[in-house]
């Protein structure tokens, strides 16, 4: 199992961070590049084509709410598929007032991974996966501010 956590702030109340991150279907619907198959507020499906030298094709995305305490707390279940190889990874966001808007906390961890991906070097598996978790989180934040900017 490899562990991730951080915070992030996002300049908007915390009711309307912790609504919008607790819909699997808006999350998924900020990703760049993705086809969204199926989006609700407890699960989301869909395919991207992943940026890793060790993956080719597409993957298949399937994210689900598996616990909520509504404004405080999201806990997802994100399984991945590709030709030869799945992994499973559990996040928890947990939202709480800051001085600049909402600071969400979250914790990850890459809790199973089969096929071509165990034999992947761990520190490869680590550094790929922190990278993908910095452009969800420029997506996201992206998506969330840009919906509150209104027209110029």
């Amino acid at each position: 199992m490899i562990h991730f956590e951080g915070d992030k702030i996002i300049p908007l109340p915390v009711a309307e961070v912790a609504a919008k991150l607790s819909d699997a279907g808006y999350v998924a619907n900020c990703m760049p590049d993705s086809q969204v198959i199926e989006a609700t507020p407890d699960k989301a499906v869909g395919k991207i084509k992943p940026k890793l030298s060790f993956l080719t094709g597409s993957l298949t995305l399937t994210a689900e709410a598996t616990a909520r305490d509504p404004g405080k707390s999201v806990v997802f279940q994100i399984v991945s598929k590709a030709m030869g190889a799945s992994s499973t990874f559990e996040s928890k966001l947990e939202f709480q007032e800051a001085e600049a808007g909402t600071l969400v906390h979250w914790t990850g961890d890459l809790i199973a991974i089969t096929g071509l991906l165990k034999m992947v070097p761990k520190g490869l598996l680590e550094g790929t996966a922190k990278k993908v978790i910095e452009d969800v989180w420029t997506a996201v934040a992206l998506k969330l501010t840009a919906t509150n900017a209104g027209p110029t």
